[in-house]
């Protein structure tokens, strides 16, 4: 959009799947068996980003809608949607409700785009999203999937670690012992015999670093950032050939925006923050640098993904689809659902109108409407991304049959 005020501070967000893995889930089990408690005052300080945000003036809800009412409806283009969809039904399919919608997707003709959306206001309902104000407007911002240069080997050029997750981070699911904690998960790590919270960014690249994770080593500290913020990337080694990277855990602090915090500093303005802007801010004040980069105390750790793997795995842990894959909050929008998306192409007033996929999730991607949407890979994807911070509507295609758990009405 023109207005500056709607242009996206880089680094807002942090995307990647928050589930705990198996080993994780071992060092809880033990933990409790040695009869730690987790109390509440850790929560506190090891889960700030997981905090629930109610508005204060009413509920978040879903009002049902007329097919007619999504904006370009009967004209948008749907053969994408539907490939974003088959991907998912590898694992949706084995839902009751998902089966016959599964199975009729992959017949479809994806020429047809008038048999596309005759099959989707077949199986499906749309319900549009409210704030819990009333209002029908929230913010969708991009992200991307980035090329680094690296090596498996530490050398002079190649000095920045890429890290696998440690094994003495622990996540639990707070949920097992307080169920009105569903979906929380606290990580942390054991210090004698108590449970305190696991090291941050400034620590992990100084003396508590997890030495012998090392996945590769890159070139470009400022890059490595921003993988971070991505959550996920591909490294090209120096034979040619190139490793792709998937987010495995983090160190369970809320991401702080270098963006925003050059503009507080008077470094740039809001006008001014982009991906390229604060990566130059990095060259021309290398000895600032890290100053900076410390004050988001996330960090993300990262596992190396199969060849084969075409793009991004999302929450779902399916490949992504550019442009048609977007990261919610699953909160409020169960994850595998369709959202048809109402917004604008990053920077301008230009509408931006299209059947989104619901299959990421985000540690900075909060709120009742709110959304990151998946531009893929390369330089193209991440300007289109880093210059992405629009305002949008949602409209949640629930399957016939299902209802959102909170209503308000019809339109």
């Amino acid at each position: 959009m023109a207005n500056t005020e709607q242009r996206k501070v880089v680094g807002e967000v942090v995307n990647g799947n928050s589930t705990g893995d198996k080993q994780g889930q071992m060092l809880m089990n033990g933990m409790m068996k040695k009869g730690v408690l987790v109390i509440c005052s850790l929560i506190l300080v090891a889960c700030p980003s997981k905090r629930i945000e109610t508005p204060a003036t009413g509920k978040p809800s879903y009002v049902k809608s007329q097919w007619h009412g999504l904006p370009d409806w009967q004209s948008v283009k749907l053969d994408s949607s539907l490939k974003a969809l088959r991907a998912e039904c590898v694992s949706l399919q084995k839902k009751e409700v998902w089966q016959q919608v599964c199975a009729e997707a992959g017949l479809l003709d994806t020429t047809n785009n008038a048999g596309l959306r005759s099959f989707f206001e077949r199986h499906f309902t749309p319900w549009q999203l409210r704030n819990g104000d009333g209002s029908d407007q929230g913010l969708i911002t991009g992200y991307y999937e980035p090329l680094l240069y690296g090596s498996r080997k530490k050398t002079g050029r190649y000095r920045f670690p890429v890290y696998g997750e440690p094994d003495d981070l622990l996540v639990i699911d707070l949920s097992k012992l307080y169920p009105q904690l569903k979906g929380m998960r606290l990580r942390g790590r054991i210090e004698g015999k108590r449970v305190v919270p696991y090291y941050d960014r400034a620590d992990i690249d100084g003396k508590h670093a997890p030495e012998g994770k090392e996945i590769l080593w890159v070139d470009d500290e400022i890059s490595l950032f921003f993988l971070q913020v991505q959550g996920s990337g591909r490294v090209q080694l120096r034979d040619g050939s190139v490793v792709k990277l998937g987010y495995a855990n983090q160190n369970g602090y809320p991401y702080a925006s270098i963006g925003k915090k050059l503009v507080e500093m008077g470094e740039l303005t809001i006008d001014q923050a982009s991906l390229q802007s604060i990566r130059q801010w990095g060259i021309d004040h290398p000895g600032r640098l890290k100053e900076l980069l410390y004050t988001n105390p996330s960090y993300v750790f990262f596992r190396e993904m199969p060849d084969s793997q075409t793009s991004a795995v999302g929450a779902m842990g399916i490949p992504l689809t550019p442009g048609y894959s977007m990261a919610v909050d699953r909160r409020t929008i169960p994850l595998g659902m369709p959202v048809f998306l109402s917004t604008t192409w990053p920077n301008t007033d230009k509408p931006l109108n299209r059947l989104m996929l619901a299959q990421d999730t985000g540690g900075a991607i909060k709120g009742t409407i709110r959304g990151d949407f998946f531009w893929g890979f390369g330089d193209e994807a991440g300007r289109q991304a880093g210059s992405m911070k629009q305002k949008g509507r949602m409209w949640v295609l629930f399957p016939n049959g299902i209802q959102p758990s909170i209503t308000m009405g019809s339109h």
